[in-house]
């Protein structure tokens, strides 16, 4: 059967939420954010474990929340500076050498399916990221140039991104020694000069980053019960 361990990030304070609390701890519909992620993965059977990386100060208050609950979180991990250091703080203390997912914790609506099309892709590619096409039309601004992007050639990657474990450790490995930095795992892999396959995923798949994200969720979760 096929098996992935999941680092699930948990560390980042989300200051844009506005709450004075980690956006991870916020409820929807009566249970918070990083309870309904961890949900996702403890039941998803090809999910064999579950590392959860967490800020210092909220490592007591993590342990507390998924102590007990959730049976395939083998470790809680306290977090880097940085998303890039907590995801190297993660994969130094994996256990075994799967395929790797690398989640944000904040996206609590990913699908089993979405999942499983992401495996698929990896054990085939190596590496592989959910997204979705972009439907607006995107300008790029440099040096006090405006130029419009090619919308069919964009899309708004997402998470999981996933990785077998050699690329994931060796691209951050990578990134440590020469002290480089991106905004998600994949693009560590361009300085390698490798290129993960893209899995389409959906919009449901959103990131809790606003106070009106999570309105938009608790409509969402409404609107699923209708259905």
């Amino acid at each position: 059967m096929a098996r992935y361990q999941v680092i699930v990030l948990a560390a980042g304070q989300g200051r844009r939420m506005n709450a004075g609390k980690n956006k991870q701890l916020l409820e929807i519909d009566g249970k918070t954010v990083i309870e309904r992620t961890l949900d996702v993965f403890e039941k998803d059977e090809w999910c064999d474990s579950i590392y959860v990386v967490v800020h210092q100060n909220e490592q007591d208050l993590m342990k507390e929340l998924i102590a007990q609950r959730y049976s395939k979180v083998v470790k809680i991990v306290i977090g880097g500076k940085e998303r890039q250091d907590s995801v190297r703080l993660g994969v130094i203390n994996l256990e075994k050498q799967l395929i790797t997912f690398v989640h944000d914790g904040a996206r609590p609506f990913v699908t089993e399916d979405e999942l499983h099309r992401l495996y698929k892709g990896t054990e085939q590619h190596g590496a592989a990221f959910l997204g979705v096409p972009v439907t607006d039309t995107v300008k790029q601004i440099k040096d006090g140039r405006v130029q419009t992007l090619k919308r069919d050639e964009l899309v708004a990657a997402q998470t999981p991104q996933a990785f077998t474990y050699e690329w994931l450790k060796k691209a951050h490995d990578y990134a440590y020694e020469h002290q480089v930095y991106a905004t998600d795992d994949v693009a560590l892999l361009e300085f390698l000069d490798y290129s993960p396959v893209y899995v389409q995923g959906s919009h449901q798949n959103f990131k809790i980053t606003n106070p009106e994200d999570i309105q938009k969720a608790e409509n969402m979760l409404k609107i699923n019960r209708l259905d």
